[in-house]
């Protein structure tokens, strides 16, 4: 017989090892039970942003914020949760009426300890206006920022956002969590309905529906402070805490540039350009969701509708003095213009373009007219503003009258209208180098009720796909003398159509010195195509057209516009423009050649040519002019750069690790205090138990001592 200290550990060994087999066993179940305890919400996070001065967005707790969910359906409901709140802290369930700026900075002052999320559900039925921008969207980044004559915030009247409430600039303390979809939010409201809404002045003794938030930014301050933080741990820890928000600019020219030796690059003053630009970013207060589609993608639009049309009418030069015209999309101008003003840095660098594209780079100095395409929030009456006195400004004023009175375009432009006052376009980068640089910006009065915002989409647009690719090849421009019967008149398409054509043949005039003399105008086919691939699916028949044959074809969902962070690839949108571009300007090569250019032999040219599927999808070789930019602040260039000085765009974007939200049952805090008590009581007695039972242990094993009687030797036989 073995000692009975032998006998215990084998016991208890045996028991430990019941018990790991009991827990194995039961692991296979554990995922089951915590889908029991918590139901997970899809949605969009609110997340921080900083500039040089100030932090804007929103941040969770470091472990998750936790909050009662409370249904809100008008003002008393938020009374209710920043006045009783008997069982805080609460996280109101807010549609988006009520989600204005009164209620939400009254939720984040007076609501303390006692809110600690925000949850903002997608039902529009009452809602007529709704835009976080502020009213004077990027205030402090124009020509004259801060004057009487300037943008207010405090009068809409003299804003170029009248229905902005700011939020996207303000600092909350608490997540806000966006939920789109139907059935997520219905998960919501039962949870609430089954567990809350009932006997509410004595919700403190009963378990609550709940909304656990896990959205913890790392940034704080401001963007000097931040990346001071990141180099310091950088040295003993690869740890960031913000990016710098940046991404790239499209071009294209609308003839091939020169091609020059690596060696000889030098700015040449005889080449003379006309730019025209817009914007090709949007922003909400929400990640990856909002398509922008009234605040940016029209003009983004209609410029490329007036490349297209400017490549087919004008293949090559009349003349051998006319300027080149340089098609510039900016990124990034959401955020104090970040793509217009690393461009302007550029020219006065000689950086732009850069040395691989073997042309010689352009000044400030090689432009002799800016076309900068605002909003058009109304296409068929469009305002000409001027920050200085300009020969082109009644030329083109003129130009607009004439091509619409002869086309009927339903197209009108006020007087032109001399002013520093500018809207937010990228003409103030430009003007703030140079007061007098020869700027025209032609857009339309502020129209759209949801700029910056979820709800500017396709509906905010008007926009209904009219689908006619396998019918029509939308790469053709269409006769203006003939009836185009497959949009309605007052259709995006066709108003879009309008002003495309009108800016287009324009353009022509400024270029040639001549008018117009063809009856071709822009396609509202290819306007019909372009909207859908951006509001709707980039798995299209104008994106699929714009790549090689045999690319995989994208996810049918929208691209990404908002300028993110640094990527060693371009956004999905930059990447798109710049394929649509090469396609769209690009010229084909002649009949007699094109007939013949396989794709080996189009590869075999190399750059600039490239080859694309096309809208037969059979590939065809294009002599091509795109590229891209950077669009980066300046002010990261420079490691002594003043951050408060306001003279460049110093937008970063917090890190996070984990972003989640799970619903679950939270029970009272009576309830908790009473799981604690017999937590610890339980404890107490089987401390209590173990003893007695070691202290006891020989009788209650039926174990005997020791013997002390000698064994006898074994007999010999």
């Amino acid at each position: 017989m073995g000692s009975p200290q032998v006998s215990n550990v084998r016991q208890w060994a045996t028991l430990l090892l019941l018990l790991v087999i009991a827990a194995s066993v039961q692991n296979a179940d554990s995922q089951r039970i915590k889908d029991n305890m918590y139901a997970s919400i899809s949605g969009a996070h609110c997340f921080r942003r900083l500039n040089g001065t100030h932090v804007t967005g929103c941040s969770s707790r470091q472990g998750g914020s936790i909050g009662v969910l409370h249904l809100v359906r008008s003002v008393a409901d938020i009374d209710f949760v920043v006045e009783q709140h008997p069982a805080g802290p609460y996280a109101p369930v807010i549609p988006p009426h009520l989600f204005t700026r009164e209620n939400i900075l009254r939720l984040r002052d007076q609501g303390g300890e006692h809110v600690s999320a925000v949850v903002l559900i997608n039902n529009a039925s009452e809602l007529v206006q709704y835009s976080q921008e502020s009213r004077c969207p990027n205030q402090f980044s124009g020509l004259i920022s801060g004057t009487a004559d300037s943008c207010s915030v405090e009068q809409p009247e003299k804003s170029w956002n009248p229905w902005g409430t700011g939020l996207l600039l303000e600092d909350f303390p608490f997540p806000i969590y966006y939920v789109p979809h139907p059935e997520e939010i219905q998960k919501m409201v039962d949870c609430f309905a089954k567990f809350n809404n009932f006997d509410l002045e004595n919700q403190h003794r009963r378990s609550l529906c709940s909304i656990e938030i896990k959205s913890f930014m790392s940034a704080a301050v401001d963007s000097r402070v931040c990346l001071a933080r990141s180099i310091f741990f950088n040295s003993l820890n690869p740890v960031k805490f913000c990016d710098p928000l940046q991404g790239k600019n499209v071009f294209a020219t609308l003839f091939p540039r020169v091609q020059v030796k690596l060696e000889d690059r030098k700015v040449d003053l005889n080449e003379r350009i006309i730019l025209v630009s817009s914007r090709m970013d949007t922003t909400t207060m929400f990640d990856g969701v909002g398509v922008g589609a009234m605040d940016s993608l029209v003009p983004f639009t209609v410029l490329v509708s007036v490349s297209h049309f400017l490549a087919k009418v004008l293949p090559k030069r009349l003349q051998d003095d006319n300027p080149n015209v340089l098609f510039m999309f900016f990124n990034g101008e959401s955020y104090d213009y970040i793509g217009s003003q690393r461009f302007v840095y550029d020219l006065q660098k000689g950086a732009f373009p850069t040395k691989g594209g073997l042309t010689n780079p352009l000044s400030l100095d090689n432009i002799d007219l800016m076309i900068d395409l605002g909003t058009f929030d109304d296409p068929n009456n469009l305002r000409i503003y001027h920050a200085s006195e300009l020969a082109a400004v009644p030329q083109i004023a003129q130009a607009i009258d004439q091509i619409n009175r002869k086309w009927n375009l339903n197209v009108t432009a006020e007087a032109p209208i001399l002013t520093k006052n500018l809207p937010p376009v990228s003409s103030h980068s430009f003007l703030r180098e140079n007061a007098s640089f020869p700027s025209v910006v032609v857009t339309s009065a502020p129209g759209n009720r949801y700029y910056h915002s979820i709800y500017d989409d396709s509906e905010n647009l008007k926009f209904v796909y009219g689908n006619h690719s396998r019918t029509r090849d939308f790469t053709e421009l269409e006769d203006l003398q003939q009836t185009i019967a497959d949009f309605p008149t007052n259709s995006i398409q066709m108003r879009l159509r309008n002003v495309s054509t009108l800016l287009g043949m324009t353009l022509y005039e400024l270029v040639t010195k001549t008018a117009y003399p063809g009856t071709l105008g822009t396609s509202p086919y290819l306007i019909d195509e372009f909207l859908y691939c951006f509001l709707e699916s980039a798995d299209c028949p104008l994106f699929m057209a714009a790549v090689k044959p045999d690319f995989p074809r994208p996810f049918p969902i929208s691209p990404q516009r908002y300028i993110s962070v640094h990527s060693t690839l371009p956004s999905e949108a930059s990447s798109w423009t710049i394929r649509l571009l090469g396609f769209l300007v690009g010229q084909p090569l002649p009949n007699d050649t094109a007939a013949n250019t396989s794709r080996a032999d189009c590869q075999a040219l190399h750059l600039p040519y490239n080859w694309f599927a096309g809208y037969s999808g059979h590939g065809e070789c294009r002599l091509t002019t795109q590229n891209f930019s950077q669009a980066s602040s300046p002010a990261f260039l420079d490691d002594d750069y003043d951050f408060r000085s306001g003279r460049y765009s110093t937008w970063t974007e917090s890190t996070w690790r984990e972003m989640s939200a799970r619903i679950f049952l939270q029970p009272a805090a009576s309830h908790e205090t009473l799981t604690l008590s017999i937590g610890f009581v339980v404890m107490l007695l089987s401390f209590v138990l173990v003893f007695l039972i070691n202290s006891r242990s020989e009788v209650l094993f039926n174990q005997c001592g020791a013997s002390t009687v000698p064994i006898a030797s074994p007999t010999q036989c």
